[in-house]
């Protein structure tokens, strides 16, 4: 899952920090709390998440508890990419 925290937090650098450094943010730090994603930044977050590991995120999959922190878009990637997996087997 390491690989997938560090695309994560390339694309959070390059996409919202305008100059800054994801290396000054914690895996499990709030990036809606410290000003770093918005409404349209979960937005853009979301379609970065589908085009690049090809999940569906459904609207009410948009909550903090999966797209608060990097751990956590980790964490709901490696699910979402697992019942994929799982639905392609069955």
């Amino acid at each position: 899952m390491d690989y997938l925290s560090k695309d994560i937090r390339a694309f959070i650098e390059e996409n919202f920090l305008f100059g800054g450094s994801a290396e000054d943010i914690s895996d499990d730090g709030s990036l809606i709390a410290e000003g770093i994603l918005d409404s349209a930044g979960v937005l853009e977050l979301v379609a970065f998440l589908e085009g690049t590991y090809g999940i569906q995120v459904a609207d009410s999959e948009l909550l903090p508890t999966n797209l608060d922190s990097i751990n956590r878009i980790a964490h709901y990637v490696v699910r979402k990419q697992a019942c994929l997996q799982a639905a392609r087997v069955a």
